[in-house]
């Protein structure tokens, strides 16, 4: 098959540091896309090492590895648990995430989730699956709208936009980007319409994948999957994304505080490695969709 261009991985020699590769190591890219971390990490394992790779996107299998040490599998990560055990895999090494939009999965017009081309509302990371933005746009409730557009765009005017909506579909379907962005204009300022289209975007599209919800089932998975000194190495474009990351390796959990014992001591299966990771000045330069990067690495203790 022809392998498709799809972007330049981002923090790429700091993402595969943070697993600190054994030669002889298991390894798991649960975020293929172009394959760039999958291609380094490869060019660090020795004979004996092995590396899988998840994406739920059909059109990543065209970038598949040949190469007798790895395996690409087409499934979602939240299922990452029992693909592995079906291939045999009780414990790995280390776990590679790059979470979000491929820039591939942005550059296609007709997947529809960037706001630069006319499509129509699709927005799906698995073409297979039956929701749709078309879906969330026309079908959800006005209180179900606003939800969205409230937790996952973290936008103040998500009420008035949820009521909009809901109004003009009486009329007809909302079908296209360019026909929700006129049903939105009154929320568009010309200073801030990149600004707050991105938030409107991003909160369909998370709805769309579930992706919260996959994240969440994902990383419960991952103390279980890791051998002792086992790492975790993720990158989170969104702060809904990083906040996860970020509680579940400092408290094992997504919210609240674990519980402590009468010394006021508690235990969690991981423990952070260095500091938070952002791109240099030049990376940016060089590649734009690498600014809002975070990396964050962890070790199961």
């Amino acid at each position: 098959m022809k392998q498709m261009v799809y972007h330049n991985p981002v923090l790429l020699k700091e993402t595969v540091d943070g697993l600190k590769v054994k030669e002889d190591g298991v390894y798991v890219d649960v975020t293929f896309g172009g394959g760039g971390h999958s291609n380094e990490i490869l060019k660090r394992l020795g004979d004996k090492g092995r590396l899988f790779a998840f994406d739920q996107d059909q059109d990543a299998l065209k970038n598949g590895l040949n190469d007798k040490r790895f395996m690409l599998i087409n499934e979602n990560f939240r299922h990452l648990k029992r693909f592995l055990r079906f291939h045999g895999v009780k414990t790995v090494d280390g776990i590679l995430a790059d979470f979000g939009v491929s820039s591939h999965q942005f550059d296609v017009a007709e997947r529809g989730f960037s706001t630069r081309f006319e499509a129509d509302l699709d927005m799906r990371m698995n073409q297979n699956n039956k929701l749709s933005a078309f879906n969330v746009v026309n079908e959800y409730s006005e209180e179900s709208l606003k939800q969205v557009f409230s937790q996952y765009g973290e936008l103040r005017a998500a009420p008035a936009m949820a009521r909009l909506i809901v109004t003009h579909r009486r009329n007809e379907p909302i079908k296209t980007s360019n026909q929700l962005k006129l049903v939105l204009k009154k929320f568009l300022s010309p200073k801030h319409e990149n600004k707050v289209l991105a938030q409107i975007y991003q909160a369909i599209r998370i709805e769309v994948n579930q992706e919260i919800a996959a994240l969440k089932e994902f990383l419960l998975q991952t103390p279980e999957l890791l051998k002792p000194e086992g790492r975790l190495s993720f990158i989170s474009y969104h702060s809904l994304e990083d906040r996860l990351v970020k509680r579940f390796i400092r408290n094992g959990l997504f919210e609240g505080e674990p519980e402590r014992d009468v010394f006021g001591n508690f235990e969690v299966p991981l423990k952070k490695i260095g500091s938070l990771i952002v791109p240099s000045k030049e990376e940016i330069e060089k590649n734009n969709r690498a600014r809002s990067a975070k990396l964050r690495v962890a070790e199961k203790v």
